[in-house]
């Protein structure tokens, strides 16, 4: 249980992926025909106070964690992507996606609280997902 006085930290790692897909449906208008993307991801760690080396997590694991989860995603059509085969892959999806893959990918005994994902497709529009992990 959370003290009122334990600090919750956060750390943020970048990365961006280039993909293409379309978006079946009216609802998507001309985002329905075959087009391309280059989703700017953060990923957030948050953890009740700080490890026994002062941080959240290494920022160079972070780092290479979003880096190897994003590989698979780099230049792929997500309409043949096996992880989205039956899925319409908005940016909201493609976010939660990311943060399983991530969330899979920590170490054991990690002691984090949560990890959230988010995604710019553009300066003026964005989608994020927090998961909460089992610590």
């Amino acid at each position: 249980m959370t003290s009122a006085h334990t600090p919750v930290f956060r750390i943020s790692v970048d990365d961006h992926v280039m993909i293409a897909h379309s978006l079946p449906g009216d609802f998507f208008g001309p985002a329905q025909q075959l087009h391309g993307a280059t989703l700017a991801i953060s990923a957030t760690f948050e953890r009740e106070g700080l490890d026994e080396h002062g941080v959240v997590i290494d920022i160079g694991m972070a780092t290479s964690l979003l880096s190897e989860v994003l590989d698979d995603l780099r230049y792929r059509n997500l309409d043949e992507h096996p992880d989205f085969t039956h899925k319409i892959s908005t940016t909201e999806v493609v976010c939660q996606h990311v943060a399983m893959q991530m969330a899979q990918a920590l170490p054991d005994q990690h002691g984090l609280r949560a990890l959230e994902i988010a995604a710019d497709e553009h300066p003026r529009a964005r989608a994020s997902v927090r998961v909460e992990l089992g610590h």
